[in-house]
Formats: structure tokens, C-alpha cells, sequence
């Protein structure tokens, strides 16, 4: 039996919702999930998830509906500035999927988002609450309360703080002074049917990145039988006048600059991609009518993730640029092992989250430090620097194919990690 009567979790994304189906099934209590939005969003791009995550998804019951509309192809091609090939890389090796029994996927975050919100439905005792906006949370020795703005309050015995990197219950209780950090990249991104780009002999089922003086171009397919492609093109984006913390009317202005010229923009700086994938590139921008800006932030690292009865998990607590591929699967890791924790019920929740920071908190910090190598490609660079990174690449990934390095599993350790096998 549960310690607890009721588990209140603010957020409905990924790792809120993951959190409500994994306690229902594993600890029991009722929760309530409450979303500041009115319903569920509609916003977002997609979201890659290696073989670490998709065990994670598979115990929760919703991997073999989720693989029916996810990309499941893991082979990228890198492209130079000219568009050549400087060769390919499997992200999740054959030999990782073949010891896990779990590839790679990438996804729209919204189907991710509606098959949990579906295996909810399918779940008792659990409630999922929208438009309900933190405005404070108070604790005694009788619970912790939270207030929302439609004046409405509710008491439990545990609070998840899964609300993202502006998570209310960070900024009113765990802890106010950890404020999200501009990276210095942003990015834009949007969805384009493969129909509407010319026939090629490139293959498009897996994914392309490209160098460019200017930024990083990547584009892939995110739907399981190829038809709709989700592209995006991350750069170096200084911090507009008025500054983020106290005003975000400058990021809305900046958006609005970048959404309205993107065309011309992206035109410009994929001009020097030549062939047939320069061609193909340069349709990608022409086609496409709509994008989305997204300034990319992080939180210091080493901050508070708990205080008395609340916790933070994902993004709420350790947000990283999307960098390393593994923000999903880092949030579904903390859900995993605090539910391990939560198990045996006299365990105080003191020494429940004492122990939950001391095992992730150096997994978190190696990716963290991962997204913010990998971020640098994305900052602007000169012909030469960008001519040297591109002769680096071609004689690693040769080195990679001649020995077939992957198939030792050569630097994916992190992605044959199980967090429910991990010491406790």
C-alpha cells in the first residue's frame, strides 16, 4: 500500500502524465494532474527518443501504439557546406537495439502527449485538470496546498513539479532564484509533407544534417510511414534589447522579425549547398509557409531539485538544451526511479529525494555538458573553421565504418542504460 492518500502533479506533458500513469501502476495513490493550459496543446515540433526512453514508454503501455506513427530510422548523413556527404551514423547502433530490444524514434510531441492522455482514459484514479494555473504553494505538517488563479486550491500528501522550464512550482516554492538562462542559440522549425517537395533519389527516410557557416540545418521524418518530414535550423541569435527576465516583449518582437522573413533568410544562408541536395534544401525553404521560433534556455546546473513534500522532474528541475537527444528520456529516467524510490512505504521522503538527486544528478550533468558541446556547432563560424570540423568529421565517421565500431556498442553506454536496474 501507498504511504500516500493523494499525489497532486502540475503538468501535462510528457513527464507529468508519465509520472500519473507509473505511480497508478506501480505505488497506487490517486493523483490529479493539473495543466495551465485550457487544453491540450496543439504546439511543439518532434522529439527524438533512443532505446534508454523507449523501454521506459514500453513499460508504461504505450510503445507498440506509439511505433505505429513515429520515424523509427536511426541512420543520419552528415553534409558539408557544399552539401556533400561526409558520411553516416547510426544514432542507436544495431547491436544496442539488438541487447536492448529498443531502437530509436522520433515523433511529434503531440502524438507522444495524446497516446499518454489516452492510457489515462484507459486508468482509475486518475484526474487530469486544465486551465488550472499555479499561483502558490504552501506546506504544513498536514500536506502541501497549492492555489490556483481561478481562485481553487487543492492539498496532498506528495507535489510533482512537472511543468517545464517556467515551472510555477519552481519559481514560487522549490526554488524562486533558479532563473532559465538564454543559451545563446534558437531555433525555427516546422513540419512539410513529402509531397510537396520533387522526387529524388536521396533518401529521406533517415536524417540529413548540414553545416553551414551560419548554423546547423537538420531535417528527418517523423511519422511512421515517412509521408510528413520535421525540419529545423538552429543558430546563434543574440539577446534581443530588452531583456528576457524582465521583459519578454523583445523575444515576442524577435519571434515576429524571424517568422515573417524566414524565407529569405534561410535562402540566403543555403546558398552555397549545391546538387541535388542543395536543390532539395532550397525547396524545403521554399515550401514551406509557417515556421516556429524557439529561443533556446537552460537552468544552472547543481540547483535545488526538492523541498519538504515537493520534488521537480524534467525539465522543471534540470532543463538542458535539446542538444543530446535525450530530454524525453531524462525526464521518463526521474519518473522511473522515484517511483522506485516511493516503493517501500515507510521510506521517508526526505531520504526518498536525498537519494533520487544523489543518483541523477551526475547522469543529468553529463548530458547537460553533452547538449552544450554539441550547441556549439550551431554558433556561427568562419569558412576555415567550418572546413576543418568538416575534414574532422569525414576521417572520424570513416574511421567508425572501416573498423564498424558500432558494432562494439563503441559509445553507446548511456543509451543501453536501464534506470530500473540502476543500485538504489
Amino acid at each position: 500500500m501507498s504511504p500516500f492518500q493523494k499525489v497532486i502533479i502540475i503538468g501535462a506533458g510528457p513527464a507529468g502524465l508519465a509520472a500519473a500513469l507509473l505511480l497508478q501502476q506501480r505505488n497506487h495513490p490517486p493523483s490529479t494532474v493539473y495543466e495551465a493550459s485550457p487544453s491540450p496543446t496543439t504546439l511543439g515540433g518532434s522529439i527524438s527518443i533512443p532505446s534508454n526512453g523507449l523501454r521506459l514508454l514500453d513499460h508504461l503501455g504505450i510503445y507498440s501504439s506509439l511505433i505505429k506513427c513515429a520515424s523509427t530510422g536511426s541512420k543520419t548523413i552528415l553534409h558539408g557546406r557544399h552539401g556533400e556527404e561526409l558520411g553516416e551514423i547510426d544514432l542507436v547502433a544495431p547491436s544496442t537495439e539488438a541487447q536492448t530490444g529498443y531502437g530509436y524514434m522520433r515523433v511529434k510531441r503531440t502524438d507522444l502527449v495524446n497516446m499518454l492522455l489516452e492510457k489515462i482514459k484507459e486508468r482509475s484514479g486518475i484526474q487530469v485538470e486544465w486551465g488550472k494555473r499555479v499561483v502558490s504553494v504552501q506546506e504544513d505538517e498536514d500536506g502541501v496546498r497549492v492555489s490556483f488563479q481561478d481562485g481553487t486550491t487543492d492539498t496532498s500528501d506528495l507535489l510533482l513539479g512537472c511543468d517545464g522550464i517556467h515551472s510555477a512550482v519552481r519559481t514560487t516554492y522549490v526554488d524562486p532564484a533558479a532563473v532559465p538562462l538564454y543559451s545563446g542559440i534558437s531555433t525555427i522549425f516546422a513540419f512539410l509533407s513529402l509531397k510537396d517537395l520533387p522526387e529524388t533519389s536521396t533518401n529521406m527516410a533517415c536524417t540529413h544534417v548540414t553545416f553551414t557557416e551560419d548554423g546547423l540545418f537538420v531535417v528527418g521524418p517523423c511519422t511512421a510511414d515517412g509521408d510528413t518530414l520535421f525540419w529545423f535550423f538552429s543558430n546563434e541569435v543574440a539577446v534581443p534589447e530588452t531583456n528576457y527576465e524582465s521583459d519578454r516583449e523583445g523575444w515576442k518582437e524577435h519571434r515576429r522579425t524571424v517568422v515573417e522573413g524566414f524565407n529569405a533568410k534561410l535562402l540566403s544562408i543555403l546558398k552555397d549547398v549545391r546538387g541535388d541536395w542543395g536543390l532539395i534544401l532550397k525547396n524545403m525553404a521554399r515550401q514551406t509557409t509557417a515556421v516556429n521560433f524557439y529561443p533556446i534556455f537552460r537552468l544552472p546546473l547543481g540547483r535545488q531539485w526538492y523541498r519538504g513534500r515537493c520534488i521537480l522532474l524534467g525539465d522543471a528541475g534540470h532543463v538542458m538544451p535539446p542538444h543530446s537527444g535525450q530530454g524525453v528520456s531524462m525526464a521518463l529516467e526521474d519518473v522511473f526511479l522515484l517511483s522506485r524510490l516511493l516503493g517501500p512505504p515507510t521510506a521517508a521522503l526526505s531520504d526518498v529525494f536525498e537519494k533520487f538527486v544523489k543518483v541523477r544528478r551526475p547522469r543529468i550533468e553529463k548530458f547537460y555538458k553533452i547538449a552544450a558541446e554539441n550547441g556549439n556547432e550551431r554558433r556561427k563560424s568562419s569558412s576555415w573553421v567550418l572546413w576543418l570540423r568538416e575534414i574532422f568529421l569525414w576521417c572520424v565517421l570513416s574511421v567508425f565504418a572501416s573498423l564498424n565500431l558500432q558494432r562494439w556498442r563503441f559509445g553507446q553506454k548511456d543509451l543501453i542504460y536501464d534506470i530500473d536496474q540502476v543500485e538504489i
